[in-house]
């Protein structure tokens, strides 16, 4: 029954960071729709980059600790983090602003979180 309790207690820690990564998420996002550009790392403005380090940090640190415990748990990899990862980077001069794709994804995340 031990392990059986240390496992129900890890998946219980593990739902929890995933709803802290979601809001720390929600509110970077919430920042970058409002303006405050950096979050997906469009420019390579060193003072945006400066002033979202600790929020991406803060991510990949949740994403890291949400993966362990999964694996622990025997369930999939947190399919969120290199999603968000992967949406980082230089865009085209045709692509969206950073504004609009973090609206984009504010509306992803409440139908995800709607289902």
């Amino acid at each position: 029954m031990a392990k059986a309790d240390r496992l129900e207690q890890l998946d219980l820690r593990r739902v929890e960071d995933e709803q802290e990564y979601r809001t720390t998420l929600v509110t970077a996002l919430e920042d970058c729709a409002r303006g405050r550009w950096g979050l997906f790392g469009h420019t390579k403005d060193r003072q945006m980059a400066a002033k979202v380090a600790p929020v991406l940090e803060e991510l990949d640190d949740l994403a890291a600790g949400i993966d362990r415990m999964r694996g622990q748990l025997g369930i999939e990899p947190f399919a969120l983090h290199p999603e968000f990862l992967a949406a980082r980077g230089k865009a085209d001069a045709s692509a969206v602003g950073e504004p609009k794709q973090a609206k984009a994804w504010l509306e992803r995340l409440a139908r995800d979180a709607a289902k």
